[in-house]
């Protein structure tokens, strides 16, 4: 697959359309065909190298497109639909989480920040890390939702 990534930190000279692995959904995961992606003021900020960013990075936070497989255990989702993509990743576990609080999760993440984003054709992500998407809105549009809601939600 295709995806926009970062090998070091710097201007927008740096960023670099290159080949990148398939992923592969794993146990309780969804593998999204990512149909847009939204850019986002932590794409910026990765860029310009916020410290403690793994390298190298795809970037991207937010995003919507189709599940094209899903992973063991998966539940509430099924290939084909159309999903906007919730870019904080949780534990599911901690004391926060297990109260529903997971924007204080002890191991709490951002995709394209602390692990490769949306700036790709394809995602793999918790099964709790999508939404439908509402029909009657465009990917573009379901695309700038996720991190806008979720720093309100925060």
């Amino acid at each position: 697959m295709q995806a926009v990534r970062i090998h070091e930190h710097g201007d927008i000279g740096i960023l670099q359309c290159e080949s990148a692995p398939n992923p592969k959904p794993k146990t309780g995961e969804v593998l999204v065909q990512v149909k847009a992606a939204a850019m986002n003021h932590l794409d910026l900020w990765v860029r310009r190298g916020i410290p403690g960013v793994p390298l190298p990075m795809i970037l991207g936070s937010d995003g919507s497109g189709v599940i094209a497989q899903i992973g063991d255990d998966v539940t509430q989702f099924k290939d084909g639909d159309n999903v906007c993509i919730q870019p904080l990743v949780y534990c599911g576990h901690c004391h926060f989480c297990s109260r529903g609080q997971e924007n204080y999760c002890d191991k709490i993440g951002i995709l394209g920040e602390t692990q490769d984003g949306t700036y790709c054709e394809y995602i793999a992500v918790p099964e709790a890390n999508v939404r439908l998407k509402p029909e009657h809105i465009s990917f573009e549009e379901a695309a700038a939702f996720p991190l806008t809601s979720q720093t309100a939600y925060a």
